[in-house]
């Protein structure tokens, strides 16, 4: 009698591997799979690290080219120096403007230089004075003689808020051109007092005009010892009754040493 034909039987052992077997096939693909992924990842963000570095160098480079002289020129200002940023709008402004003003500058001529007037000029140009001739410096004081042997002193007006420009300023009121005198004028005070308030000499004589006693400016005000301006009104109506004008008086001055 034939034996029946059975069919094999798998042991458990061998189901137990081809599960493992199975499971390893799985584990394998999905761990390929996670490394084609990182492949794929790796080729995307290395390039634009890449990129990204290159960048922050390039800002680096901007922030030296472009620091203030403090030096103190931050990242953020210089990715603010990108093309189409408000920096560079105002950059660019600013070098339009720089063209601007050159190109202006270069235009600009000059017509004449000032000159001063000679001091026979001067004396010419003053009612009451006889013409002389002579010459003057182009610059501060110049000299020259008039008629009867006065000296004329061309000058240029005095810095204002100073003794000088009180005097310039005053001369008018007493009849004198200051264009005309205010240059004997100058030149007298200077010998005298050096313009100096509360200039003393041993005589006695005291101010910018050394009046002799200075007590004698009390008539031109009661702040005679301090006050500039009293003193100067005071010296102009002294050289005025005296001498008639402040060349003269510094004519008379040249030749005695005093007035």
């Amino acid at each position: 009698m034939a034996t029946p034909h059975r069919p094999a039987i798998r042991s458990q052992t061998g189901v137990a591997d081809e599960r493992t077997a199975l499971s390893r096939h799985r584990t394998g693909t999905r761990s390929n799979q996670r490394k084609r992924g990182l492949i794929r990842r790796v080729g995307i963000v290395f390039p634009a690290a890449v990129i990204a570095v290159i960048a922050v160098i390039g800002v680096a480079v901007g922030a030296e080219v472009f620091a203030p002289g403090s030096g103190a020129f931050s990242a953020a200002d210089a990715l603010e120096a990108v093309p189409g940023s408000h920096t560079m709008a105002l950059l660019e402004a600013e070098r339009q403007q720089l063209i601007t003003m050159t190109a202006a500058a270069r235009t600009l001529t000059v017509v004449a230089q000032p000159k001063l007037a000679s001091p026979a000029q001067a004396a010419a140009a003053n009612p009451g004075t006889s013409s002389g001739t002579g010459t003057g410096s182009g610059t501060g004081t110049g000299s020259g003689t008039g008629g009867g042997g006065i000296v004329y002193v061309a000058s240029t007006p005095p810095d204002p808020h100073t003794a000088q420009s009180i005097a310039y300023n005053m001369m008018a009121s007493f009849g004198f051109s200051p264009t005309t005198y205010f240059g004997c004028l100058l030149d007298l005070w200077n010998r005298e007092s050096g313009w100096v308030y509360d200039a003393e000499n041993a005589s006695g004589a005291y101010g910018i005009p050394q009046a002799l006693p200075g007590s004698k400016m009390a008539s031109a005000g009661p702040d005679w010892q301090t006050n500039p301006a009293t003193q100067i009104r005071w010296g102009l109506g002294y050289i005025k009754a005296i001498y008639g004008n402040p060349c003269s008086a510094w004519a008379f001055e040249e030749a005695n040493g005093y007035y």
